[in-house]
């Protein structure tokens, strides 16, 4: 089980930096539950893939599509739950610039992520990034 649910979100997060949609939309259930941090318009509990791509589309749109994850630092399972630190960077039209740490931690089901909850290794930073 650990193996496969590490190759699916390897899978999610190289479609991730690949910008691959259909990717993606395969590997996130429709009734995902996505958690993100923080107190900015972003932040909370999304409950369906379509909230999910909503929020990242809006985090693009924000970045003028800089939004980009960097690295893939550490990638490590407990069952079905698999987690992971990752970086990201973006840097907004005003001058903006995000370059944070997360970790995420997936639950995987049938080949399909279906729960995810994000970590910030800076929740101020996000949060004045973001802003409300």
């Amino acid at each position: 089980m650990e193996t496969q649910s590490m190759q699916v979100v390897r899978n999610f997060l190289t479609a991730v930096q690949q910008g691959d949609q259909a990717k993606l939309a395969s590997l996130i259930h429709p009734a995902i539950e996505w958690s993100q941090p923080g107190s900015n318009r972003f932040s909370g509990t999304k409950k369906s893939s379509t909230e999910v791509f909503q929020m990242v589309g809006g985090m693009f749109q924000a970045t003028d599509n800089s939004l980009a994850l960097t690295d893939i630092k550490v990638l490590t399972a407990n069952g079905n739950s698999v987690a992971c630190l990752v970086h990201w960077k973006a840097v907004q039209p005003n001058g903006g610039i995000l370059d944070v740490d997360n970790i995420d931690v997936y639950t995987v089901d049938n080949g399909q992520i279906v729960k995810a909850k994000v970590y910030s290794a800076d929740v101020a930073q996000e949060d004045n990034f973001w802003l409300k």
